[in-house]
């Protein structure tokens, strides 16, 4: 079985990384730190041409030290994972429930990377990565990590399902900017799987993601919108936001080239809606009333706006079953 599964019984969608791509990105690494090492050799041997053997042995230790063992540990925690190597690959290191790694990862895979990989020309780390059903060798069990890919083919993305039309653009002030990529990715997957969980333990894990959004957002849950359905108007807006941002983009490059810029759907003319058309972001539906006709004496009775909402005309709320979600009680 090459799905993660975490501790709430979740199924993650990722690809543990094999030993033919997981060498490739070894070797670039390698490449960059023994090229790196070798500069820093040169140089400290010029500037230490005076110094005794003992202090240049010490030097040279510590040069060893710092940057063949300390300098992947500081760029995999830096990186959350991501390496030269790894980045050129495609590959990225996590936890074994799929978050990001920590210093105690980079640290416990660095140390066991000099004995499996350094101190054994990657022998044993081969053979532990094909024995493994997973690919993983011996710093990665320790530590309690894997490496998985990031690029897999775009047919196998599943969408995440859109929010309930109550909650379309109800969180249209929210700051995301502190919003880290493995929160989204892991509300990403548990929107696309929530269906597949048991109705305690997806409820469970719902909560604990909202509660990490609403605590990275710094705004609380509101009052009476169930977890999952939050989860989703919030994933909903962060998407709403990149296609606006790229549109805007688009137009700034039109203009800057001379032409002129597409009309988009987002955009009605003069302002007009048809008749009678739903809008998910008011929640309001336009009264067709005949031409002489006052709103008092239009059909679905008197209205000061002309305007009359879905649930006036049919009294019937939007179904559940296109989103998912249920509104509140």
């Amino acid at each position: 079985m090459n799905e993660l599964v975490t501790g709430d019984a979740v199924v993650l969608g990722l690809q543990p990384a094999r030993l033919p791509s997981r060498a490739l990105a070894i070797a670039i690494d390698l490449a960059v730190v023994l090229t790196v090492f070798v500069l820093i050799s040169i140089g400290l041997a010029v500037a230490t041409v005076t110094l005794d053997e003992a202090a240049s042995a010490a030097i040279a230790v510590a040069t060893f030290l710092l940057v063949l063992v300390g300098g992947p540990i500081a760029v995999e925690t830096l990186s959350h994972g991501r390496s030269l190597g790894k980045l050129a690959c495609g590959l990225r290191v996590v936890r074994d429930d799929g978050g990001p790694i920590r210093f105690r990862h980079a640290l416990v895979r660095g140390s066991m990377g000099v004995v499996e990989i350094l101190g054994t020309f990657g022998v044993v780390g081969c053979i532990a990565s094909l024995v493994s059903a997973r690919g993983r060798r011996l710093g990665d069990v320790f530590a309690g990590t894997l490496v998985v890919r990031e690029r897999v083919p775009t047919g196998r993305a599943v969408a995440v399902p859109p929010p309930p039309p109550w909650l379309v653009g109800r969180f249209a002030q929210l700051d995301l900017s502190a919003v880290p990529d493995g929160l989204w990715l892991a509300i990403r997957q548990y929107l696309t799987r929530m269906h597949q969980l048991d109705a305690g333990v997806g409820g469970s894990i719902a909560h604990r993601l909202a509660d990490d959004l609403a605590g990275r957002t710094g705004v609380p849950v509101p009052q009476g919108v169930p977890a999952a359905a939050y989860l989703a108007a919030v994933v909903n807006e962060r998407q709403a936001r990149d296609v606006r941002r790229v549109m805007a983009a688009a137009r700034r490059g039109a203009q800057g080239t001379g032409t002129a810029p597409v009309p988009t759907a987002a955009a009605p003319t003069a302002g007009l809606r048809p008749p009678g058309v739903f809008h998910p972001v008011e929640g309001t539906a336009s009264a067709a009333v005949p031409s002489g006709t006052s709103p008092a004496e239009a059909p679905g009775g008197p209205s000061t706006t002309g305007l009359i909402r879905p649930a006036e005309t049919t009294g019937l709320t939007p179904p559940a079953e296109t989103t998912g979600f249920a509104p509140p009680a």
